[in-house]
């Protein structure tokens, strides 16, 4: 059978379903992130890049509230960037153990979140670095979280040419033509994305 999982995604406070790859996560106008947590600016320029689905003036707790209501279970919270923590506090506590909550998630505050009401909180870049999992990170949230209650998110996206550079020519030959061919193919393999 199929399951449906509720899902609130937060962007600047407000509930939005953003168009992938239109978010981004860095600009000329963002600053570095030296805590390994979600980076995602939300300056006017990336605002007006930024495409949606769908966005709402109703609060988030409101879509939690409808997921508890409807009987809706394994759902989650995601912070897009700064500016989510009151919107996500607010679904947590609407559906006590409802939701999963996800974005910035780290050793700082994991167990802030799950007292506030999160089922689980969801990690990516704190725990995933450099393209492989850093288990001293790992270890210290499951210490504080339970192995239980942490969910490890593995996004991925396919990539032009199975890189994020320009693929040598087949063969060691110099085909550029082919390389270049390459690179634009977007029926390439997916990879998780982990920084």
């Amino acid at each position: 059978t199929m399951k449906f999982r509720p899902c609130i995604d937060l962007h600047s406070g407000q509930v939005k379903q953003i168009v992938g790859s239109t978010l981004t996560d860095s600009s000329p106008n963002s600053t570095p992130n030296n805590d390994d947590t979600t980076n995602i600016t939300t300056s006017t320029n990336d605002d007006d890049k930024l495409a949606t689905n769908f966005e709402t003036d109703r609060p988030a707790s409101s879509y939690a509230e409808l997921y508890q209501r409807d009987g809706l279970t394994g759902g989650h919270v995601i912070m897009l960037g700064p500016g989510n923590d009151a919107a996500a506090k607010s679904a947590v506590a609407a559906y006590p153990g409802g939701m999963q909550v996800g974005g910035g998630i780290t050793t700082s505050n994991a167990k802030e979140w799950l007292d506030a009401g999160a089922s689980h909180v969801i990690v990516t870049s704190f725990v995933f670095r450099n393209g492989t999992i850093d288990f001293d990170r790992l270890s210290e949230l499951v210490a504080i979280t339970g192995k239980d209650r942490l969910v490890l998110d593995l996004s991925c996206r396919r990539r032009r040419g199975g890189s994020t550079t320009a693929p040598s020519p087949p063969n060691g030959t110099d085909d550029t033509t082919a390389a270049a061919a390459a690179a634009t193919d977007d029926s390439g393999p997916y990879y998780v994305v982990t920084d």
